[in-house]
């Protein structure tokens, strides 16, 4: 197979997601007993991972949500429902 003639060049946050998913990838194969890792490498793994990553947290919203229903028997013309919500987009 030919060499490229220009090669690729991945930016720099690119090159952090490849990483991170070889980490990954690396650490999965662990779990699932098809590569061998010392107790430094899985802990020098994980924290290069929450280096690359971002945390997870749970978030909490607050505030007040109204939320209005208008239930009618009688169909409305796309004029009608123009006038009273705005032209449909």
């Amino acid at each position: 197979m030919a060499a490229r003639t220009r090669k690729i060049r991945h930016d720099d946050e690119t090159r952090a997601k490849i990483q991170a998913s070889q980490l990954v990838n690396r650490l999965t194969d662990h779990v699932l007993g098809k590569v061998d890792m010392t107790s430094t490498q899985v802990t020098a793994a994980l924290g290069l991972l929450k280096k690359a990553l971002p945390d997870l947290a749970a978030v909490e919203l607050s505030g007040e949500t109204t939320i209005h229903h208008d239930v009618s028997d009688r169909p409305m013309t796309e004029e009608e429902w123009g006038a009273l919500y705005g032209t449909p987009h």
